[in-house]
């Protein structure tokens, strides 16, 4: 199911890139979201780190903690989706670079 462009996720969408710095993203999604939905989502994207640098399920399983359905959906995404973990490992990539 593709996510919808709606006024209410535009202004999401548009709140988000309006953080300035770390510390304004850690504020403004404890204020968002429980500290387990924030750690579910940084989870998802290390599993998407390890899978495109081609880990194992196995190892991911191992090293995150991730089930093995969270896995395959993070997966599915990294080879159909929109390629939204693509780009932002992407560039994480070349942040560290």
């Amino acid at each position: 199911m593709a996510l919808k462009h709606t006024e209410q996720t535009d202004q999401l969408f548009r709140a988000i890139l309006s953080l300035r710095d770390m510390d304004e993203c850690y504020k403004y999604f404890e204020d968002l979201c429980t500290v387990k939905e924030v750690l579910t989502f940084a989870q998802r994207l290390e599993v998407a780190k390890m899978l495109k640098n081609g880990q194992s399920y196995q190892q991911t399983i191992a090293q995150t903690g991730a089930s093995s359905a969270t896995i395959s959906r993070v997966k599915r995404c990294l080879d159909y989706g929109d390629g939204g973990y693509a780009a932002v490992l992407d560039r994480l990539a070349e942040e560290e670079a």
